[in-house]
Order: C-alpha cells, then structure tokens, then sequence
C-alpha cells in the first residue's frame, strides 16, 4: 500500500517490525492475530501508509476492526514446515500536543473504562490509595497527575520477575514491574478514584521493543471549553506526558485486549518467537517498503 504526503510541517515516523515463529517440528492449522498496526486517526496521530508480509508459510490474510477501534490482522496457515514471518510497517503524522487527544462521544460514556478487568481489580491497599489521592485532588486532571506520580514511586523498574499475566496487585505486592504492571497499577487506582482510564500500546522513540502507557479521560485542561472531554496520557514508568514522540497503536482495558501477538495452532509444542522493532524519522516522498 502506498502512503499519502503528510501536510507541511508534520512529523512523519516509520515504525517497521519483524516477529518470527519458529517450529521444531511441522504446526497444522495456525490461526494467528496480530496487533501492530497504528490506527488511521488517534488524537493527533494520523496513519498515512501500512503494509504487512508474510514469508515461511502459504497464509490467508484479513484486516478488521474491534469495539475500541484497533486494527486487526487475521492471519491463516495450513501448515508452517519450519517457521513463519510477519513483517509489518506504517507511516504516521503528527502528535497529540502535551497529550492531550479529543474524544469521541462513544468513548467518553464508555463504561468498560471505569469497570475493574482481571489484571486491574485492586486490592485493599490499591482502593485504600484511590481514596487518598481522590481526597486529596482539586480536579480530574490533579488527581490522574497524582496517579502517575504515586505510581511511578511505588514500583522498581525490573525485568523478568513479572509477566502478561500478573495482575496490578501482584505487581504492587512485589514492588517491581515493567511498563505495562506501571500501567495496571495506574489503571487500578484511576478506576477504583472514578476515573475513566484506558491501557495505551504502543512505542517510544528510541527503544526497541513496545511500551505502554495511560490514557485518562477528563474535561479540557487549557479551559478553552468546558464542556470538551479529553484523553490525557500519561506514562507512569517515567513519570510524564505522553506526547512527543509516544505513537500509539492499540487502546483497550488491559494488556489482553491489546496483546501485539496471539494465536494457536495444532503441534507438539510451542513456537520460538523472536521479534524486531523500530520506530525512526521517516522521508514521506519515499516509499517505506520495511527492510
């Protein structure tokens, strides 16, 4: 697919990844769905071209949508003798200032993002903390500014001690997480304080896996009009705004509504992921075929 010409003055970022399966033995019947695809508008983020290959195996390809306006790739295969590749890349514009995305009326009287999932059902002491920060807040905004700020001191920045599964109490327990138990937590004690929060997939420039962050709903912060709600996001494993060079890719609940790569397929045993990402600036006038 090729891409449009961002308008003059726009951003123009090319995220380009790589997952690969690989197999000891011959899978049947593997049905895989992949999440890495930007979605046409979020905020002030705009996606202006995509593509996707597959190579290892013969597979059916499909793109669809879900409740929350994540794009979707189905994928299908027969059989996979060896290993399967998915290459996929996307051309984004633009930013939302300070973090700040307006929302649609739909999303705005979304109940699902006040509602408690598996991985955010908070405990004693993440409703205890709700309750504190709550009364101790002079608006919306001040109380998700305190969230992310009582979040972020709260948990050890730490690989391998957690997982897709651990839910925000467990992560609190342990005092360590990676990106998306920051964001679980934050989640928890917006939820259980009435705030309306989603879970934010997507990429920082400069790293190279994924990351995740907060997106909290809350009326306009500049005051230009009181009667606009908006999408604050916020990144709680740094303590900041959202904005300059976050690009979102899926919202959702938690991680399991956002999970870049799932799927099942019929063999022995499990396959061998390995996965390459990168988001750099882009030339819009060429065509961003991913290397």
């Amino acid at each position: 697919m090729a891409a449009e010409s961002p308008e003059d003055g726009e951003g123009s970022y090319l995220l380009e990844q790589r997952i690969r399966y690989g197999y000891d033995r011959p899978v049947r019947r593997l049905r895989h769905r992949l999440m890495v695809v930007p979605p046409a508008v979020h905020g002030g983020q705009r996606r202006v071209g995509h593509g996707l290959t597959v190579s290892g195996a013969l597979a059916s390809v499909s793109e669809t949508s879900d409740p929350f306006g994540n794009q979707i790739t189905e994928l299908g295969a027969p059989v996979v003798e060896e290993w399967i590749e998915f290459r996929a890349w996307a051309l984004v514009v633009g930013r939302s200032p300070g973090g700040v995305s307006v929302m649609a009326p739909g999303v705005v009287a979304d109940d699902r993002l006040l509602a408690t999932t598996a991985l955010t059902r908070p405990d004693g002491e993440l409703s205890g903390v709700a309750r504190e920060l709550a009364a101790a807040s002079s608006s919306a905004l001040d109380l998700a500014e305190r969230i992310c700020g009582w979040t972020r001191h709260s948990l050890t920045y730490g690989h391998g001690v957690t997982g897709v599964h651990t839910t925000a109490a467990e992560a609190l327990a342990g005092r360590v997480g990676v990106c998306q138990d920051y964001a679980h937590v934050m989640l928890a004690v917006c939820r259980a304080a009435g705030l309306r929060a989603r879970y934010v997939s997507g990429h920082l420039i400069g790293e190279g896996g994924s990351h995740a962050w907060v997106e909290v709903v809350v009326t306009d912060p500049s005051g230009g009009d009181a009667d606009r709600t908006v999408a604050v996001a916020f990144d709680p494993t740094n303590e900041r705004r959202a904005d300059r060079g976050y690009f979102t890719v899926a919202v959702g609940r938690d991680y399991a509504d956002v999970a870049p790569t799932s799927g099942t397929f019929e063999g022995t045993g499990p396959g061998l992921l390995s996965a390459r990402k990168r988001l750099t600036p882009a030339d819009p006038s060429r065509h961003p075929a991913a290397s």
